[in-house]
């Protein structure tokens, strides 16, 4: 047991348990689990029952952090929070643990011995599925979830439905996926496979309460139904762009091999772009759903995709560092570096309450204009003074505006020189500035060579600066100056 708590406190491993109306056996999991590992954080996902008042007893535990959400969001939302509150922490690793009693924790010296022969790797418990009382409902899914996993990635695992897992978060395909209950765990691991994270096995026990027991939240047609249309859509995107991508990962690691992605990419996204975005913006304009609380939800629908794209991108990493906890609920400018057409995307993913200023014939492409009208996007060719207005329109109800000062992407990554409309606009407003830092997207897809190479991208958001700081000069002139400084300081120091 020593040999395993210092093992994971060597390799930052922590783990997380998501529950809901598990008020039984929660206590019972957190305390077998505390032999073995020094932190475990409790992700309690709108509980209903006594969980949340037996939570509370272990608030003066410095090893178990919970966190609590009044409204069930289901497993996958939950993991996301876990996720989330783990990288804030530190973490590397995170092993994941229902909180129903069904998995051991006196199994987690295997899963250390497994990550230390598999470093990096994705490790999934496989189960007995002869397992006394394993219900017939769960068997048939999980044998129907393997046959389309190896379908959509070319590679077999024995179990692609059990939660007892080791995730390396720093791999993990971004925290936006297109589902938020029982089947993002099988997106994960598709996910995973096609950005060629390593996925292996390790055996582990499992028991099921009696039937008279037992509490499952598997609802065998709903659940079936959403895992069948998640492996449709998995299916197209398979086609469009993941089997491009195991290739890629596998043989063709060369200069052609990434023109073919690149294009393969390329062509998922534009035809993704087409699909949904239009088709659920004429759904609520035939509906005239034209409120803010409609647009509101949009948005959030949009950020996801917008995060799903961009850790989406094969063999590239993409981390979002947030040490002051910015949640841009507040308006502000934000003012980023320009090194790729993917910094757009970068920043868009970081929240739904965030709006660009686009190119004149981008605000009037036919396919696109529809949206970016309906988001409130807006044309800066026309030069910014003329914009205040309209601008000034969104901040106040609490949007924020980013803005590229360069102007244009650098071809090296180096800071050019700031034009000073973004300070400007902050002055004129009367908003905050938020720095957001990018480092890698140009070098993951270069300004002279539009070809997706492999490496990592840090999206890193700086320390909001109020409207009243005169640390960075005491005007908009004086503001663009400091703060390109500020810019080439920063990345000398990150280089």
């Amino acid at each position: 047991m020593s040999d395993c708590l210092a093992f994971f406190r060597r390799t930052r491993t922590c783990v997380i348990v998501p529950t809901y109306n598990n008020a039984g056996t929660v206590l019972d999991v957190i305390g077998r689990l505390r032999p073995f590992v020094a932190d475990v954080i409790v992700v309690n996902d709108g509980s209903t029952d006594d969980t949340a008042r037996l939570l509370a007893t272990l608030a003066d535990d410095a090893s178990v952090t919970v966190v609590s959400y009044a409204k069930n969001r289901g497993k996958g939302h939950a993991l996301k929070v876990g996720f989330r509150t783990a990288i804030e922490r530190g973490f590397d690793y995170a092993i994941t643990i229902d909180s129903d009693g069904q998995h051991f924790p006196e199994d987690l010296p295997l899963f250390a011995d497994a990550m230390a022969k598999n470093p990096g790797a994705l490790l999934v418990g496989r189960r007995t599925l002869a397992a006394t009382n394993m219900p017939g409902k769960n068997t048939f899914a999980n044998y129907f979830s393997n046959f389309w996993f190896m379908v959509q990635t070319w590679q077999y695992l024995p179990d692609t439905q059990t939660g007892y897992r080791v995730y390396p978060l720093h791999r993990l395909c971004g925290l936006r996926w297109l589902t938020s209950r029982y089947e993002a765990e099988l997106e994960l691991l598709v996910l995973a496979a096609w950005r060629g994270v390593a996925l292996a096995n390790v055996p582990i026990r499992v028991y099921y309460a009696p039937r008279g027991e037992r509490v499952s939240h598997f609802r065998p047609v709903w659940d079936f139904a959403r895992i069948s249309l998640l492996n449709c859509v998995l299916c197209v995107l398979c086609i469009c762009f993941g089997w491009w991508s195991i290739v890629w990962h596998r043989v063709w690691d060369s200069r052609i091999g990434r023109k073919i992605l690149t294009f393969s990419f390329l062509a998922y996204a534009l035809i993704s772009a087409l699909l949904w975005p239009l088709l659920i913006l004429n759904a609520m304009r035939l509906m005239r759903l034209e409120s803010e609380g409609a647009k509101m939800w949009y948005r959030r629908r949009l950020s996801r995709y917008f995060g799903h794209l961009l850790h989406a991108i094969p063999r590239v990493d993409v981390t979002v560092e947030n040490p002051h906890g910015e949640t841009f609920e507040r308006p502000c400018i934000i003012v980023a570096n320009h090194q790729s057409h993917i910094d757009l995307l970068s920043i868009l993913s970081l929240s739904p309450r965030i709006v660009a200023l686009t190119n004149l014939w981008v605000w009037n492409f036919p396919i696109y204009k529809p949206v970016l009208r309906y988001l409130e996007y807006y044309p800066a060719t026309e030069g910014l003074e003329s914009s205040v207005e309209h601008l000034a329109t969104l901040t106040a109800r609490n949007y924020s505006i980013v803005i590229f000062p360069e102007g244009t992407r650098s071809a090296d990554c180096t800071i050019l020189k700031f034009h000073r409309g973004a300070f400007y606009l902050a002055e004129k407003l009367g908003c905050d500035i938020v720095p957001v830092y990018l480092d890698g997207p140009g070098r993951v897809l270069p300004k002279t060579d539009l070809t997706l190479r492999p490496g990592r991208v840090t999206i890193r958001i700086g320390q909001r600066i109020s409207a009243d700081d005169t640390s960075m000069g005491t005007n908009y002139r004086e503001k663009t100056r400091a703060w390109h400084r500020h810019y080439v300081e920063k990345f000398d120091v990150m280089s």
